[in-house]
């Protein structure tokens, strides 16, 4: 999880004597991608937890063969003993808001970088997207499915992304059992297909009876294998008027839904639920907002961040020995200094803008605007403090959107949902 440059300069640095300056690293992103209205802060409590375990054993250094011995011989005995400071996990972020502050050495603050960005832009992207995808919902539960369609351990941490997005559960079992994350699973089509006559003919009955023996009155069946109106009817004709629910993976969403609504009804299983899947974005999910729909499974477009799977964030060394620094680079303008931020509220809640300020410096007044302090320690000396939980950042999360004004909530490419402003450094005061 270490890059090689990362350690080319630190043997440089170690070299020329700039190795212990004292720095500070900013984590933040210059745009959100597909011009969205905001972004959530994923990973925080999984990137404490990478630096705290961050070690080089001597089988890796053994093969730093580019590296001098005196290289080699700070990274065995390296340990992170600086401060992070950031964003909680489950908050919302905006262009240029300094999602993390990391302070220490040169030395140590430098070999972090693929780590630290690698979790963040990951399930900072994953989280987004779902959190799309929740408000898109309006309240109907969606169900994570998206193993299958990345890579096997991007499957674990993107399902945890999503369940702090406010997704209902995984079909993912390790990460059920890793994060404690609510599991859901019935039956694919292999299960039905499986069930055949002696003739080789279809038995789709078979197939939903043994579900139910097996599973309960409650299962879900998946009645799209062959025609779906006939599927319906035999889910009911096994299971009787008391079925938990069904499953619609192809087809016109919409225009299906609405016929088995009024399929079930009229057989009397006014009570049984239509999930559906099949490719579904946060712009299929709001365009079937109007039919019978009780619940969602989403895969590919949650995992893979929604046509956004990285959240653009970047790493960048913002001060030195107290000095603010930064890049003056055509398009990528930074302000220099190590940095907290704060977010405004009128009265009613609502968020009117975020106020970016010198790390060391007071609080700005805001007026008569309430304000939520959006920087909080996460480590101390190396150690971890009181991060909040996977469930408390959650609820965090849920509370953030409804402060959103309601236009941020869109899905459509606009303006972030509130300007993110800089006060207090030596720089003209900017606004983004």
């Amino acid at each position: 999880m270490t890059d090689k440059y990362e350690l080319t300069m630190l043997q440089a640095a170690l070299k020329d004597g700039t190795a212990h300056r004292e720095c500070a690293f900013e984590v933040f992103s210059r745009r959100l991608p597909s011009e969205r209205r905001y972004g959530v802060v994923g990973g925080t409590e999984r990137l404490v937890r990478a630096v705290e375990h961050f070690v080089f054993t001597d089988e890796q250094l053994s093969q730093l063969d580019f590296l001098d011995d005196r290289t080699r011989e700070f990274l065995r005995d390296f340990r992170f003993q600086g401060q992070i400071d950031g964003y909680r996990e489950g908050e919302l972020y905006f262009p240029y808001s300094p999602i993390l502050t990391v302070r220490g050495t040169f030395a140590e603050c430098v070999i972090l970088e693929t780590v630290i960005l690698s979790i963040m832009n990951s399930d900072s992207a994953v989280a987004s997207a779902a959190a799309r995808m929740v408000t898109a919902a309006d309240g109907r539960p969606i169900i994570e499915m998206g193993s299958r369609r990345t890579q096997e351990y991007q499957a674990v941490t993107a399902a945890r992304a999503a369940y702090l997005a406010g997704f209902a559960a995984t079909s993912n079992l390790e990460a059920a059992q890793r994060y404690g994350i609510p599991a859901s699973g019935t039956a694919a089509h292999a299960w039905t297909l499986l069930h055949i006559n002696d003739d080789g003919t279809p038995n789709e009955a078979a197939a939903f009876k043994a579900q139910i023996d097996a599973l309960g009155i409650d299962t879900t069946l998946l009645v799209d294998t062959y025609d779906i109106a006939r599927g319906v009817r035999t889910a009911i004709e096994v299971a009787g008027p008391e079925l938990g629910g069904v499953r619609i993976d192809s087809g016109d969403l919409g225009a299906l839904t609405r016929r088995v609504r009024a399929q079930l009804d009229e057989l009397g299983a006014i009570n049984t639920k239509i999930i559906v899947s099949s490719d579904l974005d946060e712009f299929a999910i709001a365009g079937l907002r109007g039919d019978p729909v009780d619940g969602f499974g989403v895969g590919t477009s949650v995992v893979t961040g929604s046509e956004a799977p990285t959240a653009g964030l970047v790493y960048k060394l913002v001060e030195v020995n107290g000095h603010p620094v930064a890049k003056r680079s055509s398009g990528k303008a930074m302000t220099g200094g190590a940095k907290r931020a704060l977010r405004t509220h009128r009265s009613t809640g609502v968020a009117i803008e975020e106020i970016v300020y010198p790390f060391h410096s007071e609080a700005p007044d805001t007026g008569r605007a309430t304000d939520e302090q959006l920087t909080i320690p996460l480590m101390r000396d190396g150690q971890r403090t009181a991060v909040p939980t996977l469930e408390e950042s959650r609820e965090h999360l849920a509370r953030q959107l409804t402060k959103l004004p309601w236009e941020g909530l869109a899905l459509s490419r606009n303006e972030p949902a509130i300007t993110t402003r800089f006060t207090g450094f030596a720089v003209t005061d900017r606004e983004y």
